[in-house]
């Protein structure tokens, strides 16, 4: 490209102006004002309607959801759930833009393994893997399909997201040592998704204590290029950088999957993702397609008492701002820890203590209409997860990646950004307004793509004040907030509460809130 050019096509982020044309959008996805009622003090009315069911979930994210599907497999019909918004999903719910699917959140799901059997089953209930010829095999249509990420460093896109292009001989010493102690690890201790599954060894307790940066320091791993890709990977998977979360969280990431590769290492097989265009959308949608009319949308949980007989939910109805009543036999409570501490009369002390420790990442998830193909910088092809190295931003994914159309067209670009690090993160997010956020995404992104700003079109952001856990240090060195698993004998019975989310296990992913609402529906 002549500099002519280039410094014609990066005025809007050089001189921080708006873009040219009108682009529109706004605020969607979250009615964060509903949430927020539950700060004030204020008194309810009465209700106006009691409902009774047997099994009440409160929640409608993947954890409600699987406990709603654990209840039909064992022939439990008699359920309702009540959700906060207008459809269910949580972190994982997916909108249109221009016409196309794309994610509001989550946008993938690693193929899981055998640590995570009730997630595998649910693959295979909704045909995305089957068993030929004595081996599992998944239907390559929802595999993410080639090239799946690029890096942009140094004014070029590289293969992978480990910086390698331009890197001297001392980063590639700091990548061998790392993956040889990720590879120790492993060794002296199981590394399971869902974490749940397995006790801990002594090993992952003690690095439970500290943070992943502390860890890192310790063993002089301080490589410019090592610690921001491992800062990257814990900002994209926990919502804070390797300063805030834990070591465990740090080491976890790679040891319970795919390790840790250094160039030229023998990298074996590249792990598979199963990615839609609108994300695990595709999956907690079919979660809840058939639950018909048990479920109730835009439903206010309040209050959760256990009465004498059973337990009491009510909830404040937003499309009719009336209370209603539900008396059930026992309720499955799928909300985060800090709700759930709110809305529980007399709240048992392990709730109350679990909310107080736990520290959420707010999010921010930007869907970019671009109208056509854009300008790209040297390097491979355009990928389905694009980065770009020391942005503020977690890069961006093509919610057409996966159309297989020979020729780059219109299309939605998914741009995250994780604030669990950043000062007054939630209240940034919730001040700041929409067109302000507009133009610095248009301007970090146009550092790989110049043109973004005359080829896009709308702009739709979602804001997650409290989008996930963070696994920070604890000094009890426990992963995950409360004793809820099989394992511990006290709660092996049913319970009038029980209690899914993925804020149980200290962090945020699929197979977490999956695994738990299982087991909570199951018992």
């Amino acid at each position: 490209m002549h500099r002519r050019h280039f410094l014609a096509t990066t005025a809007l982020p050089l001189l921080g102006c708006a873009p040219a044309h009108e682009i529109t959008g706004g605020f969607t996805g979250i009615a964060f004002e509903r949430g927020h009622l539950l700060r004030e003090a204020r008194t309810w009315p009465a209700p106006s309607v009691t409902r009774r069911t047997d099994v009440l979930i409160a929640g409608g994210g993947v954890a409600g959801l699987a406990a709603a599907r654990a209840l039909r497999l064992k022939g439990v019909e008699d359920f309702a759930l009540l959700e906060l918004e207008d459809s269910t999903g949580g972190n994982s719910r997916g909108g249109v833009v221009g016409g196309m699917a794309c994610p509001l959140g989550a946008h993938y799901l690693p193929v899981p393994g055998d640590d995570a059997p009730d997630v595998q089953n649910l693959l295979e209930e909704l045909g995305l893997r089957q068993r030929v010829a004595g081996r599992w095999q998944y239907d390559e249509r929802h595999l993410c399909h080639s090239p799946q990420e690029r890096l942009f460093l140094h004014g070029a896109w590289q293969d992978g997201l480990l910086p390698v292009q331009g890197v001297g001989a001392g980063t590639l010493a700091q990548y061998q040592k790392f993956a040889a102690l990720v590879e120790q690890l492993r060794q002296q201790a199981p590394w399971h998704i869902p974490a749940s599954n397995q006790p801990l060894a002594q090993v992952q307790l003690t690095l439970a204590a500290i943070t992943f940066a502390a860890y890192l320091d310790q063993h002089g791993l301080r490589d410019p290029y090592l610690r921001w890709y491992l800062d990257y990977c814990c900002r994209d998977d926990f919502g804070a950088g390797t300063a805030i979360v834990s070591a465990w969280a740090g080491i976890h990431y790679f040891a319970s999957r795919h390790g840790f590769h250094a160039p030229g290492a023998d990298n074996g097989e590249r792990d598979s993702v199963l990615t839609w265009p609108e994300g695990n959308a595709w999956l907690t949608r079919r979660l809840a397609a058939p639950l018909g009319e048990r479920l109730h949308t835009g439903q206010m949980v309040v209050r959760i008492a256990e009465t004498r007989h059973g337990v009491e939910v009510d909830a404040f109805n937003t499309a009719t701002q009336t209370l209603e009543r539900w008396q059930a036999r026992r309720a499955i409570i799928a909300l985060p820890v800090f709700i759930a501490a709110r809305v529980v009369q007399n709240p048992p002390d392990f709730l109350t203590q679990a909310a107080a420790r736990t520290t959420y990442a707010p999010w921010l998830v930007a869907n970019i209409h671009i109208a056509q193909a854009l300008h790209d910088r040297p390097g491979p092809a355009p990928s389905w997860d694009n980065v770009l190295y020391n942005a503020p931003g977690l890069g961006y994914v093509d919610a057409m990646h996966q159309s297989l159309l020979p020729v780059p067209a219109a299309t939605v670009l998914t741009y995250y950004r994780a604030l669990g690090d950043t000062p007054n993160g939630r209240r940034l997010l919730l001040e700041k307004p929409w067109t302000a956020w507009r133009d610095e995404i248009l301007a970090e992104l146009a550092t790989a793509h110049p043109d973004i700003a005359q080829k896009a079109t709308r702009i739709d952001i979602t804001r997650y004040g409290h989008a996930m856990a963070i696994p920070t240090p604890e000094l009890s060195s426990q992963i995950g907030l409360q004793p809820i698993y099989p394992r511990h004998k006290q709660l092996q019975k049913p319970q009038r509460l029980a209690f899914a989310h993925s804020d149980w296990a200290g962090y945020s992913v699929f197979e977490e809130a999956f695994t738990l609402g299982h087991r909570a529906g199951s018992s």
